[in-house]
Parts: structure tokens; C-alpha cells; sequence
């Protein structure tokens, strides 16, 4: 008696389609991987010698954080060329004609493919929504501590804040060991400022959001426009500003969890921030990239299930043409959202709609 245990639904065939599209897409990865790391150490080989940057940062801090964030970034791309790699060179040694011949549809010949695509989703999903923004945070620390050119990579000169509805605050010169050379508050009524607090050399604890200083001067103006002026000690207040919102936000919003972002998308919108759109461009972006990958799996096995004249390297060139295509649209339809011609969620999720009509069309047209 036969007490083998079988995945139900899933046959010898579909082993052996699945087998071809994860390897083919772990090797291609793995390969390019390589590479880049090779290329970008021979690039950087100065830095980590002037900055006497040790072995195990340069290979634990650097390296095996850089890494996730490369994968996910070329996944769509490597899922796409491995599909059309292994299903061209299958359709031309007329294994799709022979399994569809069997009696195997079409339909039923992609399901291996999408539980490949699956795997592959669920894998850049979670390094969107939690690996890459913690390996993010180490790239970021490695590189401040050993380039000299990234000491404060994610802070710009002038930083300039809405923190509640009329009351906006400008930082200057602020710097990882968190103090900043100038603070102003300001506080608006309609378009008339009220009242100014400046104080020079500050510093913030990061824990409690106080802001200290030795001096510092408060500015007032009256209904009238009479104006009066104080010098004060010992600036003691706080401020309901994150040190994190003093960020590059775009640079800042990579180093969060799906979680953390949800929560700083909430605070910015109560502070009525200019950054939401941005915010919600990266909160769409971690959701729509994976989800691609089934588009694009389906997009690869319609075209090169079929034989054309100019065989696998056709499919490829077309393939790659189409991939890059996708990636033009996402970068695009993502200014359209950042600058508000377009609501968010629409334009991130534009090309995915526009190739998803595309896979369907060339899916009708696959040989059945």
C-alpha cells in the first residue's frame, strides 16, 4: 500500500516548472548579486581603507543590509527574465506543445507559475513592510560612521516644519548628535506672524522632545503691528516634533516599518504636513511592486509560450523592453502622485492596472 503523501492538485509537472522558475530566479539573483557587491567594493575599497572601517562592519553592517534593498529592487525584473528564459527554451523543444497536447490547458499549466509568483510576492513583501527599512537603518548608520560625504546625508541645511495648524518651526544646521545651530518657532494667524522664539546652539533629548538653549528671544506683534521684543535664559520646551521629522523624509520614510510609517503618515496629517503625499506614495509603493509579480509572471509565460522566428533572445529583448517599460510608468505615475496632479492611490497603482490588461490581452492570445 502506497502511503506516500501528496500535495493535492500538485503533479510531477508542476514540480518541475516551479523547480525551473525559483532556480532560474535564486541564480540569476544570486549572480547579479555578486557582482554589484564586487563593483561597489572596488568603488568604495578607498573609503573603508581611509576610514579604517573594520571586516566585520563592512560585511554585517554594510553588505548583508545592502543587500535585501538590491533583491527587492531587480525582483521584478529577474522574475520576468527567468520566466521567459526557461518557458522560451521549453516552447522550443516543444515541451508546451507536448503538455498541452496531454490534455493540460493553459490555465492549468500557470499554476505552478503563480505559486513561483507567490513565493516570490510574499518574499518582497516582507522585505517592503519590515527587512528593508531595519537593514536601511544600518546602511544608514554604517555610512555615517565611516564616509566623511554622509555624516549628515539625511539632514538638510535648512529644514522647515508645519508641527500644528498656524505654527511652523525652522531648524538650522542640524546634525546626528542632535543640536542645530538656530531654532525659530513661529506662530501664525492667518497670514500675519504673531509671535517669533529664536535661540541659537540648541540641543533636543530625542526621548522627550525638549528643546534647550542658554538664551534665546521672543518676538511678538500685537492687532495693532506694535512689535516688542524679550531676551530670556534657559530655554527649556518642547515641541511636538519627532527628531525623525527633521529627516530628508524620503530618506527618512525608508527607514520605517509598515508599522512606524502608518503611524508618522497619522501624525503628519494631523499637523496638516506637505510631506502626506510622499508619505503615501512609499505606503502604496511596498503593497504595489510585489504585487506585480504576478502580472509579470503572466505576461512572461504568454509571450514566450508561443514559437517565434528570432527564438529565446526575441523574447528576452521584448521581455526586458516590457519590464523596463513598467518601470518608466512607476516612476512617472509616483511624480504625478508626489506633486498631487493625481490622488495617490490611483497613480502608484496605475501601471499595474495598465500591464495588467496587457498580461490579460496576451493571455487570450497564448497558444492554448
Amino acid at each position: 500500500m502506497n502511503t506516500k503523501l501528496s500535495w493535492p492538485g500538485f503533479k510531477i509537472l508542476d514540480r518541475y516548472i516551479l523547480r525551473k522558475f525559483l532556480g532560474t530566479y535564486i541564480f540569476a539573483i544570486a549572480m547579479i548579486t555578486v557582482i554589484l557587491v564586487v563593483f561597489d567594493y572596488a568603488e568604495r575599497v578607498d573609503n573603508f581603507t581611509e576610514s579604517h572601517a573594520p571586516w566585520s562592519a563592512i560585511i554585517f553592517d554594510y553588505y548583508i543590509n545592502f543587500i535585501p534593498d538590491f533583491i527587492n529592487q531587480f525582483s521584478g525584473l529577474f522574475t520576468f527574465i527567468s520566466v521567459i528564459f526557461f518557458t522560451s527554451k521549453m516552447a522550443y523543444q516543444t515541451e508546451i506543445i507536448a503538455m498541452l497536447s496531454g490534455g493540460v490547458s493553459f490555465r492549468r499549466l500557470m499554476w505552478p507559475y503563480f505559486l513561483g509568483a507567490l513565493f516570490i510576492a510574499l518574499l518582497s513583501l516582507s522585505l517592503n513592510l519590515w527587512v528593508i527599512p531595519e537593514s536601511q537603518v544600518a546602511c544608514v548608520k554604517f555610512r555615517q560612521t565611516y564616509f566623511k560625504k554622509y555624516k549628515n546625508e539625511q539632514y538638510d541645511r535648512h529644514i522647515y516644519r508645519q508641527i500644528e495648524p498656524g505654527q511652523f518651526v525652522y531648524v538650522r544646521g542640524f546634525s546626528v548628535n542632535n543640536k542645530a545651530s538656530y531654532l525659530a518657532i513661529e506662530q501664525f494667524d492667518g497670514t500675519t506672524i504673531r509671535q517669533t522664539l529664536e535661540a541659537s546652539d540648541v540641543t533636543v533629548d530625542p526621548e522627550t522632545s525638549r528643546w534647550t538653549a542658554q538664551r534665546y528671544i521672543i518676538r511678538s506683534t500685537d492687532e495693532q503691528g506694535r512689535e516688542s521684543f524679550q531676551q530670556l535664559r534657559d530655554l527649556d520646551t518642547l515641541i511636538n516634533l519627532d527628531v525623525r521629522e527633521l529627516g530628508r523624509v524620503e530618506q527618512t520614510i525608508m527607514t520605517m516599518k509598515i508599522g512606524e510609517l502608518n503611524q508618522f503618515l497619522e501624525q503628519q496629517r494631523s499637523k496638516g504636513s506637505d510631506s502626506i503625499n510622499l508619505i503615501e506614495v512609499e505606503r502604496h509603493t511596498r503593497y504595489a511592486y510585489p504585487m506585480a509579480t504576478f502580472i509579470l509572471t503572466l505576461i512572461g509565460v504568454a509571450l514566450s509560450s508561443r514559437k517565434v522566428r528570432g527564438g529565446t533572445g526575441l523574447h528576452i529583448g521584448v521581455g526586458i523592453t516590457l519590464c523596463f517599460t513598467y518601470i518608466m510608468f512607476n516612476r512617472v505615475f509616483e511624480e504625478f502622485a508626489k506633486s498631487g496632479s493625481l490622488p495617490v492611490g490611483l497613480a502608484v497603482w496605475i501601471p499595474n492596472i495598465i500591464f495588467a490588461i496587457i498580461a490579460i490581452y496576451l493571455y487570450r492570445k497564448a497558444p492554448k
